[in-house]
């Protein structure tokens, strides 16, 4: 019945993005898994004063719809989150293969296709889960990759960055508003938005305290340098290298071959 009511919901979901997004209006909240979405759109229903249906069925009036859409046929009002790939794959890493409340069948289904010796050791693991997500990709059944040259340079769509949202949420909240609606948020209230759906707040620790069994797991920037050895770094490079690029992370490949950091404590 779980399975069945997930892909039930799943189909009307994105039925829903690609017809009715644009007359409702709905707006849709899309990005690659583990790049802030849930987070940008929890701060975007209070702003918009709409509902965030996440993980039930959506009802038919204006909303927040979140997803993970690689399509963009018929979608309207979008905001796409971006984030680092590298730190996308450390977050996408524990959704996949760390068990927490709610990824249970991504779990099972990954550890049965990518048997590893200790699921634990993140640092020596992750070039064969990187090697994994670029080639065997499910929930969703596509790539970081497939989504940077789908959706990077789509000019119909508000795009954010986590990073930078990270840095200075309420001022990227009150530009997405805008964007959105024509119309100004007020500092003040941007700012209550903000701290009211901050990591602290809904995790109760402060970001890069970890939690490796929550969703909410760390809410730190750049924890890729403490995970990524030479060969994860080789592994990324080779198929999203030029994404990576294209999205200003990174200016050229030379990251490939900088000093590693050492092993993160507990890998």
């Amino acid at each position: 019945m779980g399975l069945l009511y997930d892909r039930t919901n799943e189909l009307v979901r994105a039925g829903m993005v690609h017809l009715l997004s644009g007359v409702v209006p709905l707006y849709v909240v899309n990005e690659f898994p583990k790049s802030g979405g849930t987070w940008v759109g929890q701060m975007l229903g209070r702003a918009l004063g709409v509902p965030f249906p996440r993980n039930r069925f959506p009802a038919l009036g204006r909303s927040i719809m979140h997803g993970h859409y690689l399509n963009p046929s018929g979608i309207k009002n979008a905001v796409v989150v971006w984030r680092d790939g590298r730190d996308v794959m450390v977050s996408w890493y524990h959704q996949q293969l760390i068990p927490h409340e709610y990824n249970g069948r991504q779990v099972r289904r990954s550890r049965k296709e990518l048997p590893l010796r200790d699921y634990g050791d993140v640092y020596a693991n992750l070039p064969a889960f990187i090697e994994y997500s670029f080639t065997r990709p499910h929930s969703p059944a596509f790539s970081w990759t497939d989504f940077v040259r789908r959706w990077r340079w789509r000019e119909d769509v508000i795009h954010v960055r986590y990073e930078d949202v990270r840095r200075d949420a309420a001022s990227e909240l009150r530009r997405v508003f805008a964007g959105l609606t024509g119309e100004e948020l007020s500092q003040e209230e941007a700012a209550a938005i903000a701290d009211e759906f901050s990591f602290e707040r809904q995790s109760g620790r402060a970001p890069g305290e970890e939690d490796k069994k929550s969703f909410l797991r760390k809410g730190v920037v750049g924890d890729w340098r403490n995970r990524f050895g030479p060969k994860a770094r080789e592994v990324f490079d080779r198929y999203a290298g030029e994404e990576l690029i294209s999205l200003g992370y990174e200016h050229d490949h030379a990251w490939v071959r900088e000093e590693v950091a050492g092993r993160a404590a507990g890998d």
